[in-house]
């Protein structure tokens, strides 16, 4: 079997140079199309030229230190999300219950934040991460068990959990963890300084979860392609058939996947709570995490480094949209929100039409048989890529 780093080696300059063109030029266009479906959308709302609206938005992303910290800091979330869909996807799962694992996270994070003062941070701060990372996993758990042991569909229990998971928040803020000094409005009590993340760059706002989701970007690389574990879910999550034919366990992989999955969703709420709101209030999820999350990975084709370079696109546009409506006074923020919702549009799109194609070149026994075809996701990827451990892409 050719591994893909034994197979690009073979090539020359020229074709290795298209080989990497051919990787990102879908999301360039997916995003370039948003961008101009973005401008009708300006053109047909205000009377501001998009061209000037959207370098409004660029400033205020990218324009300068000020604003790439801003655009660095709602990333952070993001880039858990996204790491959390891409692992479940590359086992063969659809986790939509990001958002609620996300929520479960900042509820066991503030629980621990909150309900044990005075421990010293070297404890306390560990503690409150740990209790994240669990709050949204056990989500995960729980549709992995049901899944394997009954056959329930994850599509379904993920969403009714993230239901689930917004009514927990709604009864803890109103209840055990109310700030009493705050009766009037429901938000649990401030944080321990003990448990929060702080700044690390005199005069930035950026926090120290950076450095923590840079770690996570890189553990989710090592533990896929250099884990005897992540090899299982790669091969069981391309071809299931193959998998347990190998004597790969299809139940332990889906549940250990969705485990990690709702760990590091849930890890990325405890974050949001602990560096930068202080405390947990119904308003800490006016972001939709958890499905923005869904299209940062696609968009970044499941690949770690592809995750964090569009993590950091959406973080600039949720940025770069604040000043756009400050500056211009009629041009509304939510003109980022139809650019993201575009690009999952454009993403899915590509997603259905690569799977009805194969499944329409599949020979017509296995179609009549029911075999289920587990699309990776990643439409230019062939089964020796995916099959082959300790490679990366």
């Amino acid at each position: 079997m050719v591994s893909e780093r034994t197979r690009m080696e073979g090539l020359s300059i020229k074709q290795r140079f298209q080989e990497t063109l051919k990787s990102v030029y879908f999301p360039f266009v997916a995003i370039v199309v948003s961008l101009l479906f973005g401008s009708v959308v300006i053109l047909a709302t205000s009377s501001t030229s998009p061209l000037t609206a959207y370098g409004h938005m660029l400033k205020g992303a990218f324009g300068s230190i000020a604003a790439f910290d801003s655009t660095l800091i709602k990333a952070i979330p993001l880039i858990f999300t996204a790491l959390s869909f891409s692992l479940a996807r590359r086992s063969g799962i659809i986790n939509l219950g990001a958002e609620g694992q996300f929520m479960m996270g900042a509820l066991a994070a503030t629980a621990v934040g909150v309900a044990t003062p005075n421990l010293p941070a070297i404890i306390h701060l560990p503690a409150t991460l740990l209790a994240g990372f669990l709050g949204g996993a056990l989500f995960g758990l729980i549709t992995g068990v049901l899944k394997v042991k009954f056959g329930a569909s994850e599509l379904i229990i993920t969403i009714m959990l993230n239901y689930i998971a917004k009514e927990l928040i709604s009864y803890f803020v109103n209840g055990p963890l109310m700030d009493s000094a705050s009766s009037s409005y429901p938000q649990s009590a401030p944080m321990e300084p003990s448990a929060r993340l702080y700044k690390f760059i005199p005069g930035l706002n950026v926090h120290t979860g950076l450095l923590i989701a840079l770690a996570f970007i890189f553990l989710y690389y090592f533990f896929l392609w250099k884990t005897t574990a992540g090899f299982d879910m790669r091969v069981v999550g391309f071809n299931p058939s193959a998998g347990a034919y190998a004597g790969m366990s299809i139940g332990r992989s889906t549940i250990l996947a969705l485990f990690l999955a709702g760990g590091l969703a849930g890890l990325g709420g405890c974050i949001e709570i602990i560096a930068v709101q202080g405390r947990l209030m119904m308003t800490s999820f006016a972001v939709p995490y958890g499905f923005t999350g869904i299209a940062v990975a696609l968009l970044g084709n499941l690949n770690p480094l592809g995750v964090l370079f569009s993590g950091i696109l959406f973080g600039g546009l949720s940025a770069g949209a604040l000043r756009m409506e400050v500056m211009t006074r009629d041009v509304s923020s939510s003109v980022a929100v139809v650019i993201q919702a575009l690009i999952i549009l454009f993403i899915a799109g590509r997603q259905m039409f690569a799977f009805k194609r194969r499944y329409r070149y599949r020979p017509s026994s296995e179609k009549r048989k029911g075999k289920t075809v587990v699309d990776d996701a990643t439409e230019d990827e062939s089964p020796t890529v995916q099959a082959t451990a300790g490679e990366g892409e």
